[in-house]
């Protein structure tokens, strides 16, 4: 598979950290610390391309 870069945004919460990547839909990961938050978003990202490709689907960049 090709590689391919997503963009992250990271927020500061008072309970932690929240991360998000605005080209996957609905793709997200909480966590208390900010390496906890980019270790979650990235295996987020992760299993939510695998789940992409097995269906065979066309990853559409938002």
């Amino acid at each position: 598979m090709k590689a391919q870069l997503f963009s992250v945004i990271v927020e500061k919460r008072e309970d932690g950290y929240i991360a998000f990547c605005p080209e996957l839909q609905g793709c997200e990961a909480k966590a208390k610390t900010y390496e906890e938050v980019i270790n979650n978003i990235a295996e987020a990202i992760r299993l939510h391309v695998e789940g992409i490709v097995s269906y065979n689907e066309d990853i559409i960049v938002h």
